[in-house]
């Protein structure tokens, strides 16, 4: 699946998108984070307060427990402010 990340996340990986193939046992989106973050120092820097990364499959917004299965397009990104 791709990956892509927005904001201050991307800046913090180190790249704008990728394509993933997580193991079986990250089923939602919050697994995901937690297997991105130990991916190395850059990830978990990105992910080190999983509970402010906003997400989207397919271009609509989700929660942590959404599960991926099916999805062709994961995005992460910081909340978001009108102004």
């Amino acid at each position: 699946m791709k990956v892509k990340y927005f904001a201050w996340v991307r800046e913090r990986v180190g790249k704008a998108e990728e394509t993933v193939e997580p193991p079986a046992e990250v089923r939602t989106v919050g697994d995901l984070i937690g297997w991105l973050a130990a991916r190395g120092e850059t990830y978990a820097y990105a992910f080190e307060k999983p509970k402010v990364i906003r997400a989207a499959i397919d271009q609509t917004h989700v929660k942590a427990d959404a599960a991926i299965s099916g999805a062709r397009e994961i995005a992460f990104f910081p909340p978001m402010t009108g102004g």
